[in-house]
Formats: structure tokens, C-alpha cells, sequence
């Protein structure tokens, strides 16, 4: 019973480490990423559509990226939904068949914003991997009538090292992104 709790524990903490790997990936760096793309809500039929769902996603230069749509029809709403997204501040070009997003040269200004912005989301999945060690916790303080308080604190103690494991991650992958944003 325990084993079960730390190992569910830990397969969800993994999952939040890779969402917050992916939530940095999405932050604007000096190169066009297609990650930076690919969770772009479009309205597609009144459906709030991914833009990875939509349109194919391929690097035509360093900081040009270009975007075909799978339906030609979507192809102002692609556009309309780039247009609106903040923090991106893409240059777009349409031709009646593709998308062509130019990002501008980033400012010193605009990086320490950016890396603000990864400092936040490095924040919340690290709060999400506390308030996931709580709930481990709690279900390990319902199994002490179980299999006794010796056994329990063990794992508690086993639960406080995965945690730990876990958010020295997220702090890496903060640390690597802070360093991309910043590199000129």
C-alpha cells in the first residue's frame, strides 16, 4: 500500500516536472520554436483548437517560422489567434497559404520580462508538486492504523527525498531557460 501511494506520487510528480519542461518551452527565446506555437488556442468552428491540431509547424530561418494550415479555411483564424497572443509579439504574413510568423530581435527589457515570466511558471509547478506531496502525505497518515507509524515514517521520509528530487527538476530546467533568455 505504501509503495503504491509513492509510486502514483511519483509517476504524477514526473508528469508536473514535464508540463512545467513544456511550459518553459512555450516562452519566446531569440529563435522561433515551434513549441512556442503549438498551444495557441485557435476558435476553429467555435472549438478552441490547439495550433499544433491545426497546421503543420517547421523553422524556415532562425527567427521566421512557418505555419500551413491543414484547412485553408482556418487560415484567418490561425492568424486572428498569433495576432492575439501576448507575450509573442510575432510579425505574420499571409499569402492564401501559409503563415509566415517573424519574431523580433529581443530587448534586454523584453528578456527579464520573459524570465519572469518562467520564474512564475517555475513557481507553480513547483506548488503543484507540494500540493502533490500533501496529498501523498495525507493518504500515508490514513494508512498508519494499517501497516503502523515506523513504516509510515519511513515513507514519509522516502516521500520528502522524491519531492526534493522532484523540485531540484524544475530548478534545473528554470535555470537553463533563465540562461537561454538571457544569452545574446
Amino acid at each position: 500500500m505504501i509503495t503504491d501511494v509513492l509510486s502514483d506520487t511519483t509517476q504524477r510528480m514526473n508528469k508536473a516536472v514535464e508540463s512545467a519542461k513544456e511550459d518553459f518551452a512555450t516562452v519566446r527565446t531569440g529563435r522561433a520554436n515551434p513549441q512556442m506555437f503549438q498551444k495557441i488556442l485557435v476558435d476553429y468552428y467555435g472549438t478552441p483548437t490547439p495550433l499544433g491540431q491545426l497546421a503543420s509547424l517547421q523553422n524556415q530561418e532562425a527567427r521566421t517560422l512557418l505555419i500551413t494550415p491543414y484547412d485553408k479555411s482556418a487560415l484567418r483564424d490561425i492568424e486572428n489567434a498569433i495576432r492575439d497572443t501576448p507575450n509573442l509579439g510575432a510579425n505574420l504574413g499571409n499569402d492564401g497559404i501559409v503563415i509566415r510568423a517573424s519574431l523580433p530581435e529581443l530587448t534586454n527589457d523584453r528578456r527579464k520580462e520573459y524570465v519572469k515570466i518562467v520564474k512564475t511558471k517555475g513557481e507553480d509547478a513547483k506548488v503543484s508538486v507540494r500540493n502533490l506531496r500533501r496529498k501523498a502525505k495525507d493518504d500515508l497518515d490514513a494508512l498508519k492504523s494499517e501497516v503502523g507509524d515506523d513504516d509510515v515514517a519511513r515513507a514519509e521520509k522516502e516521500l520528502e527525498q522524491i519531492t526534493k528530487t522532484h523540485i531540484d527538476q524544475i530548478d534545473d530546467a528554470l535555470k537553463r531557460k533563465e540562461a537561454e533568455l538571457l544569452a545574446i
